[in-house]
């Protein structure tokens, strides 16, 4: 793996996707709001879409009508063309466990990101 700088920790707006190209990856690069970095290959592996063009949301679970829970709240990512839903932190597809569907594996290409003095790398 080879370590790539992609800028310094104040280039990166909280809650905010930053889009970089590292040789012929488009990589979408995201700050929590607890300073937590996490990068995904721009890419939906359902149709192709550009994955970190979709907005960034919670994931929403409910233990009975009308009762609505708020989980990981910034952490997920949804594609804009059909709404598939990833964990930023996993890179996994988020599936309600007790819905089946036929199946595929499904992966979003994950990176590290690391912080070294105020200067972000992204090892690919």
């Amino acid at each position: 793996m080879t370590r790539h700088f992609i800028g310094t920790t104040e280039q990166f707006t909280v809650g905010a996707t930053k889009l970089i190209q590292i040789n012929s990856r488009n990589i979408g690069i995201y700050r929590l709001s607890d300073n937590r970095f996490h990068a995904l290959l721009n890419y939906c592996p359902h149709q192709g879409a550009e994955l970190c063009k979709g907005p960034v949301t919670s994931w929403i679970s409910s233990s009975s009508p009308g009762e609505f829970q708020y989980d990981k709240e910034g952490e997920i990512v949804r594609c804009p063309w059909h709404g598939w839903e990833f964990d930023l932190q996993t890179g996994c597809m988020v599936v309600d466990r007790k819905v089946r569907t036929m199946t595929y594996d499904v992966t979003v290409e994950k990176f590290d990101v690391s912080i070294d003095q105020g200067k972000v790398y992204v090892e690919i």
